[in-house]
């Protein structure tokens, strides 16, 4: 039986450590902190708990695949969300449910342009066939070299061409006329850590995704039930999770890595190591390769920082649905400034999730909590926060104005995270939420490969590798660094 050493215990590498598992090789799962899941996590304020990180998932499908792949019942319940979310402008009195029958979301955007339904049907299907055309021939496949990738591209039909030379922004202009329509359809790219108008036109396809394919989905009882569930079952496969061990430095001869060595100076001998740790940051903080020390990885576009607010808060806001949007006016503006501003706009946009909406348990009768994400510039451009408390003051007073309660009043429990925070806790990159954004030149071949360029034994799973960011993208990355691993291992043999 060959031994595997997995880094992290985030969704990918807990997803692979049960693939290997199932597979015949015995799994070691090495986590820097003190409980897995990494950005995937849990935050308990006294009584009320939340997901601290992802709070729904779509292509629920994947997860399915996971456990039926290996032969194990699926232990989760999922919870369909129909509207997905609702988007509040400043400019209207009342916010926009985004629901996922055409029909049903043309009568509720209705007065804001002519011919709604006949625009999200012709919309959508362009979407859909672009995502059945490259599902197999892009997404789920490994690349082993810039002819093979290439080879696979062209055999995406010519017709989905136009796509290579548009962002998201200039997608949806062919189809919608009003500047609130594109948000409405473009809203997707910062789920990808980016905005429409740096994230390319072929990313379209969530739209199809989370409106007609598949939709929104969130765990019985809350995200973090996924890791609690693989990990359980981890164990019982007799797979060892070690807790507070951080790998800083990887031993190898010649070609091959052969061991880890950890914070404490232990030793972790293998066969093969899978890291689950940032495809990029990891190559230069611990491998000392060239081409990722920060000077690159510096010029390399990353994903927008979260900062991220926590909230317990008295009384129930009906207005509130699981998952809200604020927007404010200059759309244009905050897109084209927030990536490499030092400070968070004036005027801000946010998500705001609210677990208590969706399930019991999670907070005290009477009560509410209330998850805000803020997209903000990561470390590289505003690596001082000390003003934290009072960009989260900022944030909460535009809420209580919108939904019209004040919550400065209402606050039973708080805390507020950064990027900084972020990066220090789960090892993000300048505090980058969700790894390397997917420019053209950072995604497929171009994107850092989940095979190391030197050592033939050591792979990687994760946001920042093949095939992106997102919880399903990363569930369909174990399945390809399996399939790369026992390919290698069969060529050996």
């Amino acid at each position: 039986m060959k031994k595997v050493v997995v880094i992290g215990a985030g969704l990918g590498g807990l997803a692979t450590a049960l693939r290997l598992s199932v597979s015949g090789y015995s799994v070691t799962l090495l986590e820097k902190n003190d409980r897995a899941g990494g950005r995937l996590n849990q935050l308990r304020l006294g009584e009320h708990v939340f997901d601290s990180g992802p709070s729904f998932m779509s292509m629920s499908y994947e997860i399915r695949e996971l456990f039926d792949s290996c032969q194990i019942p699926f232990p989760f319940q999922l919870k369909s969300m129909d509207p997905g979310y609702q988007i509040f402008f400043k400019k209207y009195p009342r916010p926009f449910r985004i629901w996922k029958e055409p029909g049903q979301l043309g009568e509720e955007l209705s007065g804001i342009e002519p011919y709604l339904e006949k625009k999200i049907i012709a919309y959508l299907e362009k979407a859909q066939n672009f995502y059945h055309d490259t599902e197999t021939r892009v997404i789920r496949t490994n690349f082993f070299s810039l002819p093979d990738y290439l080879r696979k591209l062209s055999r995406v039909p010519v017709k989905h061409l136009p796509y290579l030379f548009r962002n998201m922004w200039m997608q949806a202009g062919c189809y919608f006329e009003t500047e609130e329509l594109k948000i409405i359809f473009t809203l997707v790219s910062f789920f990808l850590g980016s905005t429409p108008f740096r994230t390319p036109a072929i990313y379209s396809l969530l739209n199809y995704i989370e409106m007609q394919h598949d939709g929104y989905w969130v765990v019985e009882g809350g995200m973090y039930k996924i890791v609690e569930v693989l990990v359980r079952i981890l164990r019982e496969r007799g797979v060892d999770i070690i807790y507070d061990t951080e790998v800083v430095r990887v031993l190898s001869e010649g070609r091959r890595a052969v061991a880890l060595e950890d914070q404490s100076g232990s030793r972790w001998d293998a066969d093969c190591f899978v890291c689950n740790s940032d495809a990029a940051a990891f190559r230069g903080r611990i491998l000392e390769r060239k081409a990722f020390l920060p000077g690159r990885l510096d010029k390399m576009d990353w994903s927008l920082g979260p900062f991220t607010i926590y909230l317990g808060v008295k009384g129930r806001f009906e207005n509130l649905l699981y998952h809200n949007y604020f927007l404010g006016d200059d759309f244009r503006d905050y897109a084209r400034t927030i990536f490499s501003s030092n400070s968070i706009p004036r005027n801000p946009y946010y998500y705001a999730n609210v677990l208590s909406k969706a399930f019991d348990g999670c907070c005290p009768a009477g009560t509410e909590n209330i998850f805000i994400l803020c997209p903000s510039p990561d470390l590289r451009f505003k690596p001082d926060w000390h003003d934290k408390e009072a960009v989260a003051d900022r944030i909460l007073a535009d809420l209580s104005a919108r939904i019209d309660v004040n919550l400065k009043q209402r606050t039973l429990v708080r805390e507020v995270w950064t990027p900084e925070d972020w990066g220090r806790r789960f090892n993000l990159y300048r505090g980058s939420g969700l790894g390397l954004c997917h420019g053209m030149r950072q995604i497929g071949w171009f994107r850092p490969s989940n095979k190391d360029e030197e050592f033939s034994n050591f792979y990687y799973v994760g946001a920042s590798t093949i095939p992106g960011t997102g919880l399903p993208m990363v569930i369909i990355g174990s399945k390809l660094v399996l399939e790369r691993i026992m390919r290698d291992d069969r060529s050996v043999s």
